[in-house]
């Protein structure tokens, strides 16, 4: 089985790597269309041109490379990808062929952390908009998406993988559960610089606290992505 878990930055998305890729029976890959992305906007992001060398740039081209045989010839390849990465030209006939899962975070934590790593946060940094556009894809095309909340794992992360991994039609596996600290060798190229609590880590951090106060231009961008969490989120796995 080819899983493709949809989030925007910022929301747990590579500890949700790791717990597959903890797995035996789990291939993984990073952010796959991020060169390809970065090529076709030509936008400045930190280790843009490291990024570049490290990946694929034609999005056909990786299409062929999460579509063919698993690597290693494993049962499940876990796909981390951005929703912002999606822009228009990128293929998405592909989604049809792969068990898709939206990952999904309140937008006020998703600003406040994105902003504190990249000063030019917009609307389309966060990916709210593309994961409802990729949501909606997906359900045309006769899929019906699983949803999850990154609040929903770090509260009660047991629960939560195995009621994703009973969507999935997957065994349990308590290996998800932990990790080695340090990094993956899937990780991307840009892991030094965004990765560095994941790699501190061994596990999914406890819950989360109140929602982070937000002004200005990050106030703005929260309520433009609000309504696009709300709608997924009434359709995420349900908490225990």
């Amino acid at each position: 089985m080819k899983i493709a878990m949809w989030s925007g930055p910022r929301n747990l998305s590579t500890a949700m790597m790791y717990a597959f890729g903890n797995r035996a029976d789990c291939a993984v890959i990073d952010e796959p269309f991020y060169a390809a992305y970065l090529r076709k906007t030509g936008i400045e992001h930190p280790m843009r041109t490291q990024v570049l060398a490290s990946q694929e740039n034609d999005p056909e081209a990786v299409v062929s490379q999460i579509t063919g045989s698993n690597p290693d010839n494993l049962p499940h390849f876990y796909q981390k990808h951005m929703t912002q990465h999606m822009i228009a030209g990128m293929p998405l006939d592909w989604m049809a062929h792969v068990r898709n899962v939206f990952l999904i975070r309140h937008p006020a934590r998703v600003v406040a952390s994105f902003s504190a790593k990249y000063d030019a946060t917009t609307l389309e940094d966060t990916g709210f908009v593309q994961q409802a556009m990729l949501f909606d894809r997906v359900v045309e095309m006769g899929q019906r998406p699983l949803v999850v909340d990154s609040a929903d794992i770090r509260a009660n992360p047991r629960a939560m993988l195995q009621a994703l991994c009973a969507g999935l039609a997957m065994t349990w596996d308590e290996a998800m559960l932990s990790w080695p600290a340090g990094g993956r060798p899937e990780d991307g190229v840009w892991a030094a610089h965004w990765y560095g609590a994941v790699h501190r880590s061994t596990g999914f951090a406890g819950a989360e606290g109140p929602l982070p106060e937000v002004a200005g231009e990050a106030a703005r961008i929260v309520a433009a992505a609000l309504p696009h969490y709300e709608r997924l989120k009434a359709q995420a796995l349900p908490v225990g």
